[in-house]
């Protein structure tokens, strides 16, 4: 007959457990899908995407949906500029490489059109305001 110890008992705990793992798995291998340049897609660079892109239209760097640009604000791209500052000095140490990297890079290209832009503006506040009620994206707001 058959060897006692080589007996599998199948339960339903050891089913529910392993379809618990079958799914963690599933969403870690989607988590972890890469971009078209290769960088894992992950919740943090999701969120970092989405702030950069409300920054972005406010630096009138995207078309309405007629296809007319949209007018540059200033004023909301500097807050979404500073969010990812605080986004950044609130992970630092607990970022991938990747992640750094990619956030690095997008506040340095952000804060250059800022200031390209305020530049043109006549000032930070954007319409020629004056130069110092505006506190510059490096520095955290108040």
């Amino acid at each position: 007959m058959s060897d006692p110890e080589k007996k599998i008992i199948v339960d339903d705990d050891w089913k529910a457990e392993a379809q618990r793992e079958k799914e963690r798995l599933a969403s870690e291998v989607e988590q972890k899908k890469p971009d078209a340049e290769g960088v894992p897609v992950t919740p943090f660079l999701e969120l970092l995407n989405l702030l950069a892109m409300q920054a972005m239209v406010g630096l009138g760097g995207f078309a309405g949906p007629d296809g007319r640009p949209i007018p540059a604000n200033l004023e909301a791209a500097k807050h979404f500029i500073d969010l990812l500052q605080v986004l950044e000095e609130k992970t630092k140490g607990n970022l991938t490489e990747e992640e750094t990297k990619v956030l690095d890079q997008t506040l340095y290209e952000l804060r250059m059109r800022f200031v390209q832009l305020a530049s043109a503006a006549g000032g930070p506040g954007g319409a020629g305001g004056p130069a110092g009620d505006t506190p510059s994206p490096s520095e955290p707001s108040a």
